[in-house]
């Protein structure tokens, strides 16, 4: 199989397999007195340090979930429920864009009925919001600004320091949800004032079952998602995932030694997938931000045909690709992301979503595009939209 769908998630790294291999004797509960138990809760603790320094920032910033879709929702309930049970008498309001992944979105319409604002900011053709937009949007209830790093299905990376500024000029809290951006662009936390960040392992050649939150020493407490026992200092309940959050730690460690070879390999493969396709196929348009786009995204409008026609033919032929965000597939309507971009509907439904990663070559982009443009040229043949 060819494999181009990274941003859906990424096969485990070979070091990564190791490491779990080794860890599979660590069963014992971290939270017990007992000499190993006291070993397993230094190794979490080793993990926390190890993405700490990655992200730079402390290791008590760290906080473990279970995926990138629990850390948004702990942090956006966590922090409107912070406000209501504080005796907030205003009524919260909350700035976002519209092109959030699916785990931001739901859970801030899930937010709006319990009587809480929310503001979605609008974006431009390429997925970028506009920062006047989002100056003029803010008001004396505003507690909080999400804005995602960078975007699942297009790429478009978002002005997310000039975001922190503004948020931080005006003491509103801000959160960004940096499920694809790690690892693929550089992130300093020392230099981006975000007051939380959430991070998911399967994006990153880790296991699924682990994500993280970066929540900034001195930001308000949130109250917890999960409540129980006294885990990731009383804010994330539940005997923590031992063979999950080690991978995870190998995979950041990884990251730090490989990250900067692999996004130029990955770009010149994008860039070279993309020409190949603009060269060879007519009536198509790409998708997200010309240069402010993560390395090895790709989103193409194949004309007068729809993407998920093109999906299960490529698919017959051995190549896995999408037509949107993972979490939406099983979705029939065109996706609100290129939507959002002002596209028609027609063009919006012939999408394909081409993510790319560390394990993919050349010679699988370039038999891509001949089966692409055969799979193509068939199904526009077919096709009653002429």
């Amino acid at each position: 199989m060819i494999y181009l769908d990274n941003n859906s998630t990424t096969p485990l790294h070979p070091k990564v397999k190791e490491i779990i291999k080794d860890t599979l004797d660590y069963y014992f509960n971290p939270s017990s007195v007992y000499t190993d138990g006291r070993v397993v809760r230094e190794k979490i603790n080793d993990v926390r340090k190890e993405i700490a320094a990655f992200l730079n920032c402390k290791p008590n910033e760290i906080i473990f979930t279970s995926c990138g879709s629990e850390s948004n929702n702990t942090i956006l309930k966590g922090v409107v429920n912070h406000y209501l049970k504080d005796g907030s008498k205003n009524k919260l309001h909350i700035i976002t864009s519209s092109i959030e992944h699916p785990s931001v979105i739901n859970t801030l319409k899930y937010i709006e009925s319990e009587s809480i604002e929310v503001t979605y900011l609008n974006v431009d053709k390429n997925g970028m919001i506009n920062i006047e937009e989002l100056r003029k949007s803010i008001k004396k209830e505003t507690i909080l600004i999400s804005i995602m790093f960078a975007n699942n299905e297009i790429g478009t990376i978002e002005p997310i320091e000039d975001i922190s500024k503004i948020a931080l000029e005006n003491n509103i809290l801000f959160h960004t949800d940096a499920v694809q951006a790690i690892g693929k662009v550089d992130i300093d936390l020392q230099k981006i004032k975000v007051d939380y960040l959430s991070l998911s392992g399967h994006k990153i050649y880790a296991p699924k079952g682990v994500g993280v939150i970066f929540k900034r020493e001195g930001s308000i407490p949130i109250c917890p998602l999960i409540n129980g026992g006294h885990q990731e200092n009383g804010e994330r309940a539940g005997t923590e995932n031992i063979i999950g959050i080690i991978a995870l730690g190998e995979a950041f460690r990884m990251l730090k030694l490989e990250m900067k070879e692999e996004i130029e390999k990955v770009r010149e493969l994008r860039d070279l997938l993309e020409n190949e396709i603009i060269k060879n196929i007519p009536d198509v348009k790409i998708n997200g931000h010309p240069t402010m786009r993560l390395a090895g995204t790709l989103n193409v409008s194949f004309k007068k045909i729809e993407g998920e026609s093109i999906l299960l033919k490529l698919d017959l032929n051995g190549i896995a690709v999408s037509t949107g965000s993972a979490c939406s597939s099983g979705s029939l309507d065109p996706s609100p992301v290129i939507m959002a971009l002002g596209v028609p509907p027609e063009i919006a439904h012939s999408s394909i979503r081409f993510s790319l990663g560390r394990e993919n070559t050349e010679e699988e982009i370039l038999k891509t595009v001949e089966i692409l443009k055969e799979s193509v040229e068939f199904l526009r043949a077919i096709s009653p939209i002429k």
